[in-house]
């Protein structure tokens, strides 16, 4: 991303709300899972937002559809980020 790069706080506020929402329900898991392996919460939301970063880009800035299926595929790989290299 260049300038108009996410706030940060947005992207904390999506996961926030798909925990409340309990969907997609993979949203729940992988913060049970990071919090399981050590990773404080605030650590995993940090690790989610990275997750959720390239899909918000592509609909804000590419004007493309949500992708849910790539999305938790992001999710099932964290904390590696193979997609930010």
């Amino acid at each position: 991303m260049d300038d108009a790069q996410l706030d940060q706080g947005l992207l904390f506020e999506v996961i926030e709300n798909q925990l409340a929402d309990r969907y997609p329900k993979e949203t729940t898991e992988t913060l049970m899972r990071l919090q399981l392996t050590g990773h404080s919460r605030e650590e995993a939301i940090e690790l989610m937002a990275c997750a959720l970063a390239p899909e918000m880009e592509a609909v804000i800035e590419r004007k493309e559809a949500f992708n849910l299926q790539r999305y938790c595929q992001h999710l099932a790989l964290l904390p590696d980020t193979p997609w930010l290299e």
